[in-house]
């Protein structure tokens, strides 16, 4: 018998698997199709959808239905550029703000990140641990910013990570990995530790400017 989930527990499940690349872009979202897997009815479902059309994750058209958003070159360039600014400014106050407490966790955080970054350039494979891989990176990014004594900046940054990453995490990229993302991200630490916040910006612009338009070569894939 299937678990009857909570629409929280639905919610979370389905924006994980919408930014993991469980959803090829553009892949049509059935209420119907879902209703075995939750336990939950269709009008349930379609209210959950609605939910995640909100934060710009899921396409929905009148007499079409919902689909995962789909792949677009101008909206990846918009959401970079817009998480670009986020970033800066958010972990520049919170290096001002955040004190040791917020160094050792931002630390922590690398660390685990690493860790499984290393092991997937030994491996070359990522399949079997994007779900655990896209978490870490996640709580890297969101540590960056959260000691930011804005809300609507941390709330903001969320939303716009997650539509950030569900344009670069899909199986035609290789789920966005990027052999240099290890050094990239410790160049982050290494500034955030120095306290020196010019140098933090540019290293997260530097990070993730090779998403914007025109600026990525040939036969790379994108960082996350």
């Amino acid at each position: 018998m299937t678990r009857r989930f909570e629409t929280t527990e639905i919610y979370e499940d389905l924006r994980v698997k919408l930014t993991t690349a469980h959803f090829a872009p553009g892949a049509k979202l059935k209420p119907s199709d879902l209703e075995p897997l939750y336990g939950r009815s269709v009008n349930t479902l379609r209210e959950v959808l609605f939910r995640l059309s909100t934060v710009g994750l899921v396409r929905f058209e009148d007499q079409r239905g919902f689909r995962a958003q789909p792949s677009d070159p101008q909206r990846q360039h918009d959401l970079t550029s817009f998480r670009i600014t986020l970033e800066q400014v958010g972990a520049a106050q919170s290096m001002r703000n955040g004190g040791l407490d917020w160094e050792a966790r931002l630390t922590a955080a690398h660390y685990k990140l690493s860790h499984i970054e290393n092991r997937i350039a030994k491996s070359c494979d990522i399949s079997d641990v994007v779900v655990p891989w896209c978490t870490a990176e996640w709580e890297f990014h969101e540590t960056l910013v959260s000691a930011s004594d804005s809300p609507l900046l941390r709330s903001t940054f969320q939303s716009i990570y997650d539509q950030f990453r569900q344009q670069l995490v899909t199986k035609s990229r290789n789920y966005g990995y990027f052999p240099r993302n290890v050094e990239e991200h410790a160049r982050i630490v290494e500034c955030a530790l120095a306290g020196d916040a010019g140098a933090l910006q540019q290293a997260i612009h530097d990070h993730l400017s090779r998403n914007l338009l025109g600026t990525q070569p040939a036969g790379l894939s994108s960082a996350i």
